[in-house]
């Protein structure tokens, strides 16, 4: 890239109460639910919802019970509910009974030392743009910011129920208040559509997995492809992905590196990971001193809790 050519980054995040984000929550809960009193439980729920039905599906093997009508209504509120949830497949069950991954799979981890939360600059900006508006507006929305050479020139900002001028006072507030924010000017887009008041399984379907971008880095760094909401950590989909973030941390303070990359590869059935790499700044090696068997990452990061439902409201690797 020549020294004349300017660097564009932009990444978006969405609220807790976009449609998609709803089906993450609704499979999560339900996730929550059973590890609350069964932390072996075999959870992959996944739910489909929009204009006022929600459809649960999957499969679930698991000695609680659990209200799943509760949950739909407590965060989608009154919808025809249509459940569909079988026992886990015995052929599954049988390589995850002797310790290993629930699937096959790729899983990326990242860090960097651009942010506090090492997480990359225009990912944590639309977060903490999109929470900042979120406590105003606890509604649908969604943010999007763009840098050039690191600085912010583009923010847009939908929100459901907020009236153009509150909103772009809100955002132009933000912008000038978070310490991460360095401009020479911004262009601000604020309900660029017209301001609107229906929103969430009102307005769109919304599918569980269908945010994989941002639930991950945001789309300057590559994801795996798998989803991580509904599943238990026998879903190496989940808790690899959430290992290869460790372990990217880990190594960015170990090493004082600028940016960390972590691939982590798994066949089903195989109790070790057959990729371990890790890229620090830009130099390859294995990834040394951890236990990645499914059984391993388990255990080391504590993952038969039920703190699901959080993490898909607020991003999964926030909080370091």
């Amino acid at each position: 890239m020549s020294k004349n050519q300017s660097i564009y980054k932009t990444a978006e995040f969405v609220s807790p109460k976009h449609p998609d984000k709803i089906c993450d929550q609704i499979s999560d809960a339900i996730l929550d639910a059973h590890l609350a009193q069964d932390p072996d439980a075999r959870v992959a729920v996944d739910v489909a919802g929009g204009h006022g039905s929600v459809f649960v599906t999957g499969e679930v093997t698991s000695r609680a019970t659990v209200d799943v009508a509760a949950i739909v209504r407590r965060l989608a509120g009154d919808v025809e509910l249509i459940e569909r949830i079988a026992a886990q497949s015995p052929e599954i069950a049988q390589g995850v009974d002797t310790g290993g991954a629930g699937d096959q799979g790729i899983m990326v981890g990242y860090a960097t030392n651009e942010t506090p939360e090492l997480l990359p600059l225009e990912y944590v900006l639309a977060r903490r743009l999109n929470v900042y508006l979120y406590d105003r507006w606890p509604f649908d929305g969604k943010t999007q910011v763009t840098l050039k050479d690191g600085l912010v020139v583009a923010i847009v900002a939908s929100f459901q129920n907020a009236a153009h001028d509150e909103l772009l006072t809100a955002v132009t507030q933000w912008a000038d208040s978070d310490v991460l924010v360095k401009h020479d000017g911004i262009e601000y887009h604020i309900n660029p559509a017209g301001d609107w008041s229906i929103g969430g399984f009102d307005a769109d379907a919304g599918l569980t997995g269908r945010k994989l971008v941002v639930d991950n880095y945001g789309p300057r760094i590559p994801i795996g492809g798998g989803a991580f909401s509904g599943k238990d950590p026998s879903k190496v989909d989940r808790s690899g992905a959430y290992m290869a973030r460790r372990i990217a941390v880990d190594y960015l303070r170990a090493r004082s590196a600028q940016e960390v990359y972590v691939y982590l590869a798994y066949a089903i059935g195989y109790n070790e990971a057959v990729e371990a790499t890790v890229i620090i700044d830009g130099v390859e090696e294995r990834a040394n001193g951890y236990d990645l068997s499914p059984n391993g990452i388990i255990s080391f990061l504590d993952l038969k809790r039920p703190i699901y439902e959080d993490l898909a409201r607020a991003g999964h690797f926030f909080g370091g």
